[in-house]
C-alpha cells in the first residue's frame, strides 16, 4: 500500500510498541478507562498487527500497583471489614481490570502490574537502575520540602490523604492533593489551598522532609526543541503541543490588585523580576522571574507580608521518592535511606519493564526480536503511547527529559492524547460527585462491539465529548399530559439512544452486506464464491478506500478511518441492491453482482477488523479463509479468489460455510431485541 519508495510521507516502521495508560490498583475500570483510552489503543494495535505483522507489534499496559491512591483505597476497605493484605487487594482489582479488558476485546500482549508477578522483579530492577543512572549523571537533586503531618493521628500524610483546592492560576479543581490536582497540575505542598486531612478532617501542619528530585528545569531547552519538532509532526495532536508549551512558561506569580500597595512596600526585597499589569478584565498583576528558585524565594517574602498569590505553570524539579511504605524500594543514596519511589515516575518506565517481562516469558519465535532494546532504542521502531489529557504533563514533559537524562538511546515516543470523555456532558470521576458507570455494567445494555464503535466515533482528539447512554439518562424527557408524571429520558421510548447511532451501521448495513453475499452464494452458487472477476471499477474503488483508510490510521485519526469504512459499506450495499435487482432473472448478471459485492465485503471486513474484530473474524471464518491471511495487509489489494489460493484450493473448489437463517455477524444486545 502506501509504504513504498514513492510515498515517504506515509511510511510505516519495522516494529511498533503501543502502550495504554495504567489504571490504579484501587478500583475496577469505569467507562472512561475503556472508552477514553483502551479502545483507541486497541484499534491501532490491531491495525498495526494487520499492517506490519503480528510479530512486529507489542501492546502492553498494567495495573499501577503502588502509591497513595492504593493505600487510601485499601484503608477504606479495611475500615469496612476487609481482612486481606494490601497485596490481596491490588491483586483482586487487577484480575477485575484484566477481565473487563478481555470482555471488551482489548488485545494486550501483556497486562501485568508494577507490583505483581511476573513483572514485579523486572520493574523493581529497572526502577533501581533508573535512579542510580540519574544519580551518576548528576540529575538528582536532594531537596528539603514540607510534608503534611496530622497532629491528631500522629503521622505523616501521603499525597491522597490531603485534599484542598489547586493553587495553580486558572485551575478550578477542588480535588487537589498534597502536590498535584486531579487535572495533573503540580505544585509544592505549602501552596495547597485549604488543606484537610482525610484521616481526621483536621487541618494538617507542614513539617520538613528530604527526598530525591529530578532536575527537570535543566531540560527546558531540550523540551522547547522537542515541542517545535512536534509542531510540524502531523502525527502529534495540537492538544499535546498546547499543553506542553503551557508547562514551559517562565516562573510567574499572580497577585490580586488589592495587594498592590502592600506589594509596593516589599518589592525591593524580591529577586529580580518583570512586572506585568492587569490586562482587559484581569484582576491580578503578575511578576516573572528568571528561575524557579528565585520564584520560590519570592514566595517566602510574599507569604511573610501576608500577600496571597497564585503561581503559574512552569518547569519544577520532579519528585522521585517519598516515605510511604507501599512503593517500589528506592536505592539508598548518600544519607537518604529507606525511601520508596513516587508512583508517577516509576509508571513512566513501567511499559519498558513490561516489555522486558513479555519478551522473557513469551514463546520462542513469537516476536521478531527478544531484545527489549530493539523495541525501545531502535530507529526501526516507533513507540505510540495513548493517554488522556490529564497525563500529558507526565508523558510529554517529564518523560522526554528523563529519557534524555538517562542517555540510554530510548526512543522519544509519539504521544496520542485525547480530551476528556464526559458523562452526560459533565466530567465524571470515581472519586468525584458525578460517578461514571462501570465498564462492566455497560455490558448489561450494549454489546462490546456496539460500544467500541460508538467510542471510536466520538473524535476525542478534537474536543471533550459526552458519552450519554440512554439507560443511564435520568433527565426529564417530558411530563405526561394525562397523569402529570415526569417521564425520564431513559424510560421514554420516543427518545433514541445516541450510543446506538453507530451500532446501527453494524447491525443493519454491515450485516446486510455480509448476509446478502453469503445467502446469495448459497442460493445461486451452491455455497461457492463467484468464479467471475469483480468489475475493474469496483476493484479500483476498493483499493482507493483501503489507501484512504490506511492514511487516516497513519495520522491516528480513528474517527475518520471508521467513517471511510462505513461510507464505503453503505455505498456497496446500494450497489448490491441495484445490481441484484436488475439481474434477478439473469444468472450471469447475478453472479457478477455477487462478485462485486464479495469484493466490497472483503475490503470492508479488512478495514473494520480493528474496530469490531469478533464479527469480522467470523466473516473470514465463514469464508473458510485463515484469518492470518485474510487480515494481513500484504494481501490488502487481493480479492477472495486470490486469498483462496493460500488455502491450497482454487475458487471453483473452495466452499464457504453456509449461514443459518437470519444469522447475524453483529448482534444487538438482548435488551435491544
Amino acid at each position: 500500500m502506501a509504504n513504498n519508495s514513492n510515498d515517504t510521507q506515509v511510511s510505516f516502521p519495522k516494529r511498533v510498541v503501543i502502550t495504554g495508560g495504567m489504571p490504579y490498583g484501587n478500583k475496577h475500570l469505569h467507562f472512561g478507562h475503556v472508552g477514553g483510552m483502551f479502545v483507541e489503543a486497541d484499534f491501532f494495535a490491531r491495525f498495526y498487527r494487520d499492517r506490519i505483522g503480528d510479530e512486529n507489534v507489542i501492546f502492553v499496559s498494567g495495573t499501577d500497583c503502588y502509591g497513595s491512591p492504593i493505600m487510601e483505597g485499601y484503608r477504606g476497605r479495611k475500615e469496612a471489614g476487609y481482612t486481606g493484605s494490601i497485596e490481596d487487594y491490588v491483586e483482586e482489582n487487577h484480575r477485575s481490570q484484566a477481565q473487563t479488558l478481555k470482555d471488551y476485546g482489548i488485545s494486550l500482549d501483556l497486562f501485568s502490574g508494577s507490583g505483581l508477578e511476573p513483572a514485579k522483579p523486572f520493574h523493581a530492577k529497572l526502577s533501581r537502575e533508573v535512579i542510580e543512572r540519574l544519580y551518576q549523571r548528576g540529575y538528582l537533586m536532594k531537596c528539603s520540602t514540607k510534608q503534611f503531618y496530622d497532629t491528631k493521628a500522629h503521622q505523616f500524610l501521603n499525597g491522597r490523604q490531603v485534599v484542598g483546592r489547586c493553587p495553580v492560576k486558572g485551575c478550578k479543581s477542588e480535588k487537589a492533593y498534597a502536590d498535584e490536582c486531579d487535572l495533573g497540575h503540580q505544585f509544592d505542598p505549602e501552596e495547597l489551598i485549604t488543606p484537610v486531612s482525610q484521616l481526621t478532617g483536621t487541618t494538617p501542619e507542614l513539617r520538613p522532609v528530604e527526598n530525591w528530585y529530578f532536575n527537570l528545569p535543566a531540560f527546558a531547552d531540550d523540551l522547547k526543541k522537542l515541542v517545535d519538532k512536534w509542531d510540524s509532526d502531523p502525527q502529534i495532536r495540537p492538544l499535546v503541543t498546547k499543553t506542553v508549551r503551557e508547562s514551559l512558561e517562565p516562573p510567574r506569580i499572580y497577585i490580586q490588585e488589592h495587594y498592590q500597595e502592600t506589594f509596593d512596600t516589599i518589592k525591593d526585597k524580591l529577586p529580580p523580576f518583570k512586572y506585568f499589569a492587569p490586562e482587559g478584565n484581569q484582576k491580578s498583576f503578575s511578576i516573572v522571574f528568571n528561575s524557579w528558585q528565585e520564584r520560590d524565594d519570592a514566595r517566602t517574602i510574599l507569604e511573610d507580608a501576608d500577600i496571597r498569590f497564585r503561581t503559574g505553570k512552569t518547569l519544577l524539579p520532579f519528585r522521585l521518592t517519598g516515605n510511604i511504605s507501599w512503593g517500589v524500594p528506592a536505592p539508598d543514596l548518600e544519607d537518604l535511606r529507606g525511601l520508596t519511589l513516587w508512583c508517577w515516575p516509576e509508571s513512566l518506565w513501567a511499559p519498558i519493564s513490561f516489555t522486558q517481562t513479555l519478551l522473557a516469558t513469551a514463546a520462542t519465535g513469537r516476536y521478531s526480536s527478544t531484545d527489549w532494546h530493539d523495541w525501545w532504542c531502535s530507529k526501526d521502531t516507533k513507540v505510540f503511547q495513548f493517554m488522556g489529557q490529564d497525563n500529558i504533563n507526565f508523558y510529554c514533559v517529564t518523560q522526554p527529559a528523563l529519557w534524555e537524562a538517562l542517555d540510554w538511546g530510548l526512543i522519544q515516543d509519539t504521544p496520542i492524547a485525547d480530551y476528556h470523555i464526559l458523562f452526560m456532558n459533565k466530567k465524571a470521576s470515581s472519586s468525584g460527585k458525578i460517578k461514571p458507570p462501570m465498564a462492566d455494567d455497560l455490558l448489561n445494555h450494549y454489546t462490546a462491539e456496539q460500544l467500541r464503535t460508538h467510542w471510536l466515533s466520538l473524535a476525542l482528539d478534537q474536543k471533550a465529548v459526552s458519552f450519554s447512554p440512554k439507560p443511564y439518562d435520568t433527565s426529564v424527557s417530558h411530563t405526561d399530559k394525562k397523569t402529570g408524571e415526569q417521564i425520564l429520558t431513559k424510560d421514554d421510548p420516543r427518545v433514541a439512544d445516541p450510543v446506538l447511532k453507530e451500532s446501527a451501521f453494524l447491525t443493519n448495513i454491515f450485516n446486510r452486506l455480509a448476509r446478502s453475499c453469503f445467502y446469495g452464494a448459497t442460493r445461486a452458487l451452491d455455497n461457492h464464491l463467484p468464479s467471475v472477476d469483480p468489475e475493474p471499477e469496483v476493484v479500483k474503488r476498493c483499493n482507493k478506500v483501503t489507501e484512504d483508510f490506511e492514511k487516516a490510521c497513519y495520522y491516528f485519526n480513528s474517527t475518520k478511518a471508521l467513517t471511510i469504512a462505513e461510507d464505503f459499506c453503505r455505498e456497496a450495499n446500494k450497489r448490491w441492491t441495484k445490481e441484484s435487482k436488475t439481474a434477478k432473472e439473469d444468472p450471469k448478471g447475478y453472479e457478477q453482482a455477487l462478485s462485486n459485492a464479495f469484493r466490497a465485503l472483503r475490503t470492508v471486513t479488512l478495514l473494520m477488523h480493528p474496530v469490531v474484530p469478533k464479527g469480522c473474524e467470523a466473516i473470514a471464518e465463514h469464508l473458510n479463509i485463515p484469518t492470518e491471511v485474510f487480515f494481513s495487509w500484504k494481501h490488502a489489494e487481493e480479492g477472495l479468489p486470490e486469498l483462496v489460493q493460500y488455502t491450497g484450493e482454487n475458487v471453483e473448489q473452495h466452499e464457504i460455510t453456509p449461514l443459518p437463517p437470519r444469522f447475524d455477524f453483529f448482534e444487538r444486545h438482548e435488551s435491544q431485541r
